[in-house]
């Protein structure tokens, strides 16, 4: 070294430069190397914790076969009062919507007129009977004289006819008094049958046609009658056992209103236009819960099916179909398409899509995407499900 910058010192400046520059490079790419293994390190996440979430296992039984409608409900009985005699109606004696008995007086008619009739009648039966008595005097008379041949027999037989003329006279009379009685009893309109009433179409005074004017309606709601319609295949299955159908009603929330209804009509045939069968069920209604016209939701137990039971939690409804997500066999989270058929208390009934001893994740299902690791539990957090895949059924 101290040869070559003595003897040329620009070869010396050269060898120095080279040194420098190839110390510099090996520097920088040790630097460059260690930023590249800091980097990566930082890249490679930590693997995430198991999702815990609370499961159930399902397995198939038998529960109720459960057909849900919407029903509107009619009275068992209704009834138009229309007046059957003419006349000037006088009187309003019930109040408009109101509760009413059989035999309740509604309405009243002005009664003079059939007072006179009635007293007209009876007049006309007197005069009969006196004719009759007459007549009677008189054939008994004209016999004894056709006996002894006083006079022709032709005379006492006429006698004999005037007689039952008289009596068929009386038979008249009385019926036109029969007549005029009921035409004066039907100036109280009385209602047929017990009900509520609707407002009163006519007022005081009106001049009222026979057999024409309508003044109210009454409507019995006790028992009330819910008339309803089901497809054609779910009604094969009522039809099947229609004995021990049950029908209630039920609330928005799918609680029991009513259970005691019972089946008294089905259709006998099918609706071509919609594929549906007319039902109609009876329910009491003593505390008039229900009034004509309104829409009710039935619900009709028409025997059983073996079905899953899944909590209404864990099941996801789209607009295309059902599915829940289960536990699979490596401890993640899969989705499973299901069909659903109605609730039954707080849980669907699932009719297809599961196996039993399937494991079905009840909640954070917001958190679950496919691939999720979860740690499934029950209800109890400290009790852990063993999510090893059960053997199906035989099939």
């Amino acid at each position: 070294m101290s040869f070559l910058c003595a003897a040329d010192p620009a070869g010396y400046d050269r060898f120095h430069y080279r040194a420098l520059t190839t110390l510099a490079t090996m520097l920088l790419v040790a630097a460059c190397t260690q930023h590249d293994d800091m980097q990566g390190a930082r890249a490679e996440p930590a693997p995430a914790a198991p999702l815990s979430v609370t499961v159930k296992r399902v397995e198939r039984q038998s529960v109720p076969l459960v057909l849900e409608a919407v029903g509107q409900a009619e009275g068992s009985r209704e009834v138009e009062i229309r007046p059957r005699v003419a006349g000037i109606l006088e009187k309003r004696l019930y109040s408009e919507g109101a509760k009413v008995k059989a035999g309740q007086t509604l309405f009243t008619i002005e009664r003079a007129p059939f007072e006179l009739a009635v007293a007209q009648a009876k007049a006309t039966l007197s005069q009969e009977h006196a004719r009759q008595e007459l007549a009677q005097r008189e054939a008994e008379r004209l016999r004894s004289l056709a006996d002894t041949k006083a006079i022709s027999r032709r005379e006492y037989d006429q006698a004999v006819s005037t007689l039952k003329e008289s009596a068929a006279a009386i038979e008249g009379a009385q019926a036109k008094l029969a007549e005029a009685q009921l035409n004066l009893s039907y100036t109280n309109l009385k209602a047929p049958i017990g009900g509520i009433t609707s407002r009163a179409v006519r007022s005081e005074g009106s001049l009222l046609a026979a057999n024409t004017d309508l003044l109210t309606t009454i409507t019995q709601v006790d028992p009330v009658w819910v008339r309803f319609s089901v497809a054609e295949s779910d009604f094969d299955r009522i039809r099947r056992d229609a004995a021990s159908t049950q029908v209630s009603i039920s609330e928005s929330n799918g609680s029991a209103q009513a259970q005691d209804g019972r089946l008294n009509f089905t259709g006998s045939a099918v609706d071509p236009k919609l594929g549906t069968v007319q039902l109609r069920a009876e329910f009491p209604n003593a505390d008039l819960t229900w009034l004509p016209g309104q829409f009710v939701r039935v619900r009709i137990v028409a025997g059983t099916q073996d079905a899953f039971l899944v909590p209404q939690s864990a099941v996801v409804q789209t607009e295309q179909s059902h599915f829940v997500w289960l536990v699979g066999s490596d401890g993640k989270a899969m989705q499973r398409q299901v069909q659903t058929a109605n609730w039954l208390g707080s849980d669907w009934i699932v009719t297809a899509g599961l196996s039993p001893g399937d494991i079905v994740i009840v909640d954070s299902l917001m958190k679950l995407k496919p691939g999720t690791s979860v740690t499934p539990r029950t209800g109890d957090a400290a009790k852990q499900v063993d999510a090893s895949p059960a053997q199906p059924a035989p099939r």
